[in-house]
């Protein structure tokens, strides 16, 4: 395969594994509330779900090995935690998401079958693919990603053309955060060490001779088309939603608002489209996710297949049962877990991207202490104690946006640097 089909077929499987169950059904309700500031909260989602996920593809492109070493510069027992609670996250929840949106928008409009019987093929067939992990690539890269894109142009394009271009009014007082905390549903930060690690072994298993610097240079310009792809999908589908604004009841759910403008866009045959786009876009994120967790365990058993197999195993089986929740349950559960983790995830991206001599031990160690601390009193807020908070939130910068951790950890980070520097000298 030459260079330049390799880097689309990287990218097409780059995308696709991002583009999941909640890049679909988050867009258009976030566009739908916003209205006129469609394109403030197009700017905030794509920030978190689309500049901090390509972030992540660039520090795999430049470690080359597992999520393991996104933390070891904190310290090898902290990254050790943090990789079994993100793989842990990961099967637990976004993965039984795909399933549930799967069987309420692809399976049950057309099908009158139970969901414990949707989640059950669904998830034996992502076994069955994850035990091929060899062929991922090419079958995801090759034959799912253009179907994707293919039916999301088509909804988007009928959309922007078709509609009347009148917006109401909005229902978010700051969009812009609005758009980057919803851009924390979509779990593709933490979508990005996972399945980064993913993409990394599956170039490795096609590509063992190839250079360091060959196979950053491919995956870097992968992430940056997979990037650009998902930004383009993401503000479509937000447009598309405020667009819609005056055709649906104000308090439609995710997932029917997304059905509603399907059949709007696609006509009769929405149902079969729609059912075909969300089977797709579901069953590769879960693949990436189970193999992603299957390869990191295999790592910490001496590269036993039979470890892989047996978690790989274990994920599906949690899928089936996780999956029996509704989409918006899953998603309440996931909030205070996110409130905490994401904060953390995103840090060791950037920390991980930025140039090495500012990036020491000691200065990873205390950015991602000072982000811990000051992610906690979003997590109790998002569990309810939102009282109890209050009185220290006050004096936080950003905490009224849920991001009480950016400034902090931006102040120690710069601390660290300057204090390190006097003492070289």
């Amino acid at each position: 395969m030459n260079a330049r089909k390799q880097q689309f077929v990287v990218a097409f499987a780059l995308f696709s594994l991002f583009f999941g169950a909640g890049n679909l059904i988050l867009p258009p309700q976030l566009g739908f509330k916003s209205g006129p500031f469609w394109w403030l909260v197009a700017l905030g989602f794509c920030l978190s779900a689309v500049l901090i996920p390509l972030l992540g593809i660039l520090a795999h492109a430049r470690l080359q090995g597992t999520m393991y070493d996104f933390g070891k510069k904190v310290s090898p027992t902290f990254s050790l935690v943090y990789c079994y609670l993100v793989y842990a996250i990961s099967i637990g929840l976004p993965s039984p998401r795909t399933a549930s949106v799967t069987h309420e928008m692809g399976v049950a409009p057309l099908f009158d079958t139970p969901s414990l019987l949707t989640s059950f093929v669904y998830f034996a067939l992502v076994f069955l693919f994850v035990m091929n992990r060899s062929k991922i690539l090419d079958i995801i890269g090759k034959l799912m990603t253009p179907a994707i894109i293919l039916i999301l142009f088509s909804i988007i394009g009928v959309a922007v053309f078709s509609m009347d271009g009148d917006f109401g009014g909005s229902g978010f007082t700051h969009p812009f955060s609005a758009g980057i905390l919803e851009g924390y549903q979509t779990f593709d930060a933490i979508g990005a060490v996972v399945v980064g690690g993913v993409i990394i072994i599956s170039i490795n298993l096609k590509n063992k001779a190839s250079a360091y610097h060959e196979k950053r240079k491919l995956i870097g310009r992968a992430g940056w088309l997979a990037g650009l792809g998902l930004c383009l999908i993401y503000t479509g589908l937000i447009l598309t939603g405020a667009l819609m604004q005056g055709e649906f009841a104000k308090d439609i759910n995710r997932t029917a608002l997304l059905s509603g403008i399907s059949l709007k866009t696609l006509g009769n045959t929405a149902n079969l489209f729609l059912s075909l786009l969300v089977s797709l876009a579901c069953f590769t994120t879960a693949m990436g996710i189970v193999t992603g967790t299957a390869d990191f365990v295999k790592g910490r058993f001496n590269d036993s297949q039979r470890v892989y197999m047996l978690t790989a195993l274990f994920g599906c089986i949690l899928g089936v049962l996780m999956g029996q929740f509704n989409v918006g349950y899953i998603i309440a559960v996931a909030l205070p877990v996110l409130m905490l983790i994401y904060p953390i995830t995103i840090v060791l991206i950037v920390l991980n991207v930025l140039p090495e001599k500012y990036t020491s031990k000691k200065i990873f160690r205390w950015t991602v202490i000072t982000t811990i601390l000051f992610s906690i009193p979003d997590f109790f807020v998002s569990l309810g104690f939102e009282e109890g908070m209050g009185s220290i939130k006050n004096w936080i910068p950003l905490s009224a946006f849920h991001m009480g951790w950016v400034v902090p950890a931006l102040v120690v980070f710069i601390i660290c640097n300057v204090f390190l520097k006097k003492q070289g000298d």
